[in-house]
């Protein structure tokens, strides 16, 4: 889609891009290049977008923690990797992690791991049993401590 659009018309596209749902900067950047622009040009489009709050890396962060937490149900592990793909800085990912409700965490850990188990019912050993839920709940980004003290649990 290499497309040739002067700054002022980037501009125009790019601000209809941040509008319609909350972008990172990479993808705002690499966006800006895809019409053609220079690294000046991007730079000063971009710093732009962060003046006028189309572009705010935090709110970012937030809104995609949230929303893959709440939709596909990923644990931090899995969002904390995303958002570093999408190079976040770690400020703005812990002060999305910390948006995140504990007990809604928990309980969607524990809501998780009982539908994988009832999943699991015709599996007879313990050991296979343990090991496709700890595969499931690590694929999902849950962390490996309360993965441990669940299988613990598991024995009782």
């Amino acid at each position: 889609m290499n497309q040739s659009l002067t700054p002022n018309q980037a501009l125009e596209k790019i601000k209809g891009y941040c509008a319609y749902q909350e972008r990172c900067h990479s993808d705002v950047i690499n966006k800006l290049y895809s019409f053609g622009l220079n690294k000046n040009e991007v730079a000063e489009i971009t710093a732009q977008l962060v003046s006028e709050n189309y572009l705010n890396e935090q709110r970012f962060a937030i809104m995609f923690a949230g929303g893959k937490f709440r939709m596909k149900h990923w644990g931090k592990n899995k969002i904390i990797y995303e958002l570093k793909q999408k190079q976040v800085s770690d400020y703005c990912i812990k002060k999305a992690l910390t948006t995140i409700d504990f007990n809604e965490y928990e309980t969607t850990f524990q809501k998780l791991a009982a539908q994988k188990l009832k999943t699991l019912k015709s599996e007879k050993n313990i050991f296979i049993k343990k090991k496709k839920l700890q595969t499931y709940l690590l694929s999902k980004g849950y962390e490996s401590k309360e993965i441990y003290n669940l299988l613990n649990q598991l024995n009782k």
